[in-house]
Protein backbone atom coordinates (compact mmCIF):
# COMPACT_ATOMS: atom_id res chain seq x y z
CA UNK A 1 0.00 0.00 0.00
CA UNK A 2 1.33 3.40 -0.96
CA UNK A 3 0.42 6.62 0.82
CA UNK A 4 -0.02 8.76 -2.30
CA UNK A 5 -2.01 11.53 -0.56
CA UNK A 6 0.59 12.13 2.15
CA UNK A 7 3.39 14.47 1.06
CA UNK A 8 6.33 16.14 2.76
CA UNK A 9 5.42 19.57 4.08
CA UNK A 10 1.96 18.60 5.34
CA UNK A 11 1.65 20.00 8.85
CA UNK A 12 -0.70 20.44 11.77
CA UNK A 13 -0.78 22.40 15.02
CA UNK A 14 -2.62 21.59 18.25
CA UNK A 15 -2.58 23.23 21.66
CA UNK A 16 -3.58 22.72 25.25
CA UNK A 17 -3.50 24.65 28.50
CA UNK A 18 -1.14 23.53 31.24
CA UNK A 19 -3.25 22.48 34.22
CA UNK A 20 -2.56 20.60 37.44
CA UNK A 21 -3.62 17.40 35.64
CA UNK A 22 -0.86 17.49 33.01
CA UNK A 23 2.05 18.40 35.27
CA UNK A 24 4.98 16.12 35.97
CA UNK A 25 3.83 15.78 39.58
CA UNK A 26 0.34 14.62 38.55
CA UNK A 27 1.48 12.31 35.73
CA UNK A 28 4.20 10.65 37.79
CA UNK A 29 7.06 11.66 35.51
CA UNK A 30 8.61 13.93 38.12
CA UNK A 31 7.81 15.84 41.27
CA UNK A 32 7.42 19.41 40.01
CA UNK A 33 4.23 21.32 39.13
CA UNK A 34 5.33 22.02 35.52
CA UNK A 35 4.20 20.66 32.15
CA UNK A 36 5.09 16.97 31.98
CA UNK A 37 7.27 15.48 29.27
CA UNK A 38 4.64 12.74 28.64
CA UNK A 39 2.02 15.46 28.11
CA UNK A 40 4.29 17.25 25.64
CA UNK A 41 5.02 14.07 23.68
CA UNK A 42 1.32 13.19 23.62
CA UNK A 43 0.52 16.63 22.21
CA UNK A 44 3.23 16.18 19.56
CA UNK A 45 1.77 12.78 18.58
CA UNK A 46 -1.71 14.29 18.42
CA UNK A 47 -0.48 16.97 16.01
CA UNK A 48 1.11 14.29 13.82
CA UNK A 49 -1.89 11.97 13.93
CA UNK A 50 -4.31 14.71 12.96
CA UNK A 51 -2.03 15.94 10.15
CA UNK A 52 -2.48 12.73 8.16
CA UNK A 53 -5.59 10.96 9.48
CA UNK A 54 -7.99 12.36 6.88
CA UNK A 55 -5.53 11.51 4.07
CA UNK A 56 -5.38 7.78 4.84
CA UNK A 57 -7.59 5.32 2.94
CA UNK A 58 -10.91 4.38 4.54
CA UNK A 59 -10.43 1.78 7.26
CA UNK A 60 -6.82 2.82 7.85
CA UNK A 61 -5.18 4.79 10.67
CA UNK A 62 -1.65 5.45 11.83
CA UNK A 63 0.14 4.20 14.92
CA UNK A 64 3.20 5.68 16.58
CA UNK A 65 6.34 3.56 16.23
CA UNK A 66 9.06 5.88 17.52
CA UNK A 67 9.50 9.21 19.25
CA UNK A 68 12.80 10.91 20.06
CA UNK A 69 12.43 14.31 21.70
CA UNK A 70 14.20 16.82 23.85
CA UNK A 71 12.20 18.67 26.51
CA UNK A 72 14.23 21.88 26.70
CA UNK A 73 12.30 24.24 28.95
CA UNK A 74 9.77 24.13 31.79
CA UNK A 75 6.25 25.52 31.42
CA UNK A 76 4.20 26.49 34.49
CA UNK A 77 0.50 25.90 35.07
CA UNK A 78 -1.63 28.51 33.32
CA UNK A 79 0.33 28.87 30.08
CA UNK A 80 -0.71 27.31 26.76
CA UNK A 81 1.48 24.82 24.91
CA UNK A 82 1.37 24.51 21.12
CA UNK A 83 2.72 21.45 19.29
CA UNK A 84 3.52 21.36 15.60
CA UNK A 85 4.15 18.33 13.40
CA UNK A 86 5.38 18.42 9.81
CA UNK A 87 5.80 15.45 7.47
CA UNK A 88 9.47 15.20 6.47
CA UNK A 89 9.48 11.79 4.78
CA UNK A 90 7.14 9.05 3.53
CA UNK A 91 8.67 5.62 2.97
CA UNK A 92 6.10 2.96 2.11
CA UNK A 93 3.69 3.02 5.06
CA UNK A 94 6.12 4.83 7.41
CA UNK A 95 5.61 8.57 7.90
CA UNK A 96 8.30 10.68 9.56
CA UNK A 97 7.54 14.00 11.25
CA UNK A 98 9.59 16.85 12.67
CA UNK A 99 7.83 17.83 15.91
CA UNK A 100 8.21 20.98 17.98
CA UNK A 101 6.47 22.39 21.04
CA UNK A 102 6.24 25.96 22.29
CA UNK A 103 4.77 27.70 25.28
CA UNK A 104 3.83 31.37 25.16
CA UNK A 105 7.46 32.39 25.72
CA UNK A 106 9.76 29.96 23.87
CA UNK A 107 10.34 26.63 22.17
CA UNK A 108 10.12 23.97 24.88
CA UNK A 109 10.71 20.80 22.89
CA UNK A 110 11.66 19.31 19.55
CA UNK A 111 12.32 15.96 17.93
CA UNK A 112 11.42 13.30 15.40
CA UNK A 113 8.29 11.14 15.42
CA UNK A 114 7.53 8.16 13.18
CA UNK A 115 4.12 6.65 12.49
CA UNK A 116 3.08 3.61 10.47
CA UNK A 117 -0.15 3.31 8.46
CA UNK A 118 -2.17 0.21 9.38
CA UNK A 119 -5.54 -1.32 8.55
CA UNK A 120 -7.58 -0.69 11.69
CA UNK A 121 -9.48 -4.00 11.76
CA UNK A 122 -6.42 -6.15 11.07
CA UNK A 123 -4.35 -4.26 13.67
CA UNK A 124 -6.98 -4.54 16.41
CA UNK A 125 -7.60 -8.23 15.66
CA UNK A 126 -3.90 -9.00 15.93
CA UNK A 127 -3.68 -7.17 19.25
CA UNK A 128 -6.81 -8.91 20.58
CA UNK A 129 -5.36 -12.31 19.68
CA UNK A 130 -2.81 -11.81 22.48
CA UNK A 131 -5.53 -12.25 25.12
Amino acid sequence: MELTEIKTGISNTVEEKVTAANTAAAMGSGSLPVYATPAMTCLMEKAATEAVEALLPEGWTSVGISLSVQHKAATPVGLTVRAEAEVTAVEGRKITFAVRAFDEREEIGCGIHERFAVQQEKFVSKAAAKV
